[in-house]
């Protein structure tokens, strides 16, 4: 269960739509989307692939801007919470820079922002303890294995310690071993960190075993079609996954994702 501290939102949408202008006519990616995510929360957005969900994650983070409706980070516009650096973004690659170490790949958002020689030092060592990672700071990414390197992607985007991470579908490239591995380990960091957590993914198993709450959408124009809350225990394990009360959570996610597609049928 999320402890009582969640009911404080962390981000609030209202009647969001989004509509690109392309040289084919426009395409009206995501469609009056109102959502709340309070503190502390680990919340999925699941949908069909082209559904809008890394698209309303990129207008959360002031990186895409809505047509219509409105949207706020920690009671900012996500502008002036991208300035304040409110949040870490780990993208579908690691994004590593090759020639940098594994230590100064996690310092460069430090460096950017000016933080001393010795604090820099200080969090990366703390950034490497928390996703397993000590010991190779000064490895270069081509020596990791695939799960090794986005584990030093997350370390990079909690560097500066930001209240929200936003998580675009970090895991979907890797193998089912290394995904349920990483996924295990991200649940732990969680526990830990107390973020607040948004994640993308096209997973139904990976979103259920995750989430506090799951938001499934359909396809293009993006709607939210159903919200799903998951009250399982923060110290679960893949265990879970055969029990009676995930397979029912299970079954509405993917019982949601039949009844989005039959807007389009």
């Amino acid at each position: 269960m999320v402890r009582s501290e969640s009911a404080s939102p962390v981000i609030e949408t209202s009647d969001l739509s989004l509509t690109f202008e392309t040289g084919d006519g426009p395409v009206h990616a995501l469609s009056n989307i109102s959502l709340t995510i309070n503190k502390g929360e680990f919340v999925s957005l699941i949908g069909p692939s082209g559904c809008g969900k890394t698209t309303l994650m990129r207008v959360i983070a002031d990186l895409e801007q809505p047509t219509e409706g409105s949207v706020s980070v920690n009671g900012m516009s996500p502008h002036d919470a991208r300035l304040k650096r409110a949040y870490g973004y780990v993208f579908q690659a690691p994004a590593l820079y090759p020639w940098r170490t594994i230590g100064k790949n996690i310092a460069l958002p430090l460096e950017i922002m000016g933080y001393s020689k010795e604090e820099r030092a200080e969090r990366v060592c703390k950034g490497l303890e928390l996703v397993n990672l000590t010991g190779f700071e000064k490895k270069f990414p081509w020596q990791l294995s695939g799960g090794m390197q986005q584990r030093a992607s997350i370390a990079r985007a909690l560097s500066f310690d930001p209240d929200l991470l936003l998580m675009d579908e970090p895991f979907g490239a890797l193998d089912e071993i290394v995904r349920d591995k990483l996924n295990e380990q991200l649940l732990r960091l969680w526990e830990k960190t107390q973020k607040t957590v948004v994640f993308v993914t096209h997973s139904i198993p990976e979103a259920v075993f995750l989430s506090t709450k799951i938001v499934v959408m359909s396809p293009r124009p993006g709607k939210i079609h159903d919200v799903i809350e998951c009250h399982f225990p923060r110290d679960r394990t893949l265990d879970i996954r055969e029990t009676p009360e995930f397979l029912d959570v299970a079954n509405r996610v993917r019982q949601g994702l039949r009844e989005g597609h039959s807007y389009v049928d």
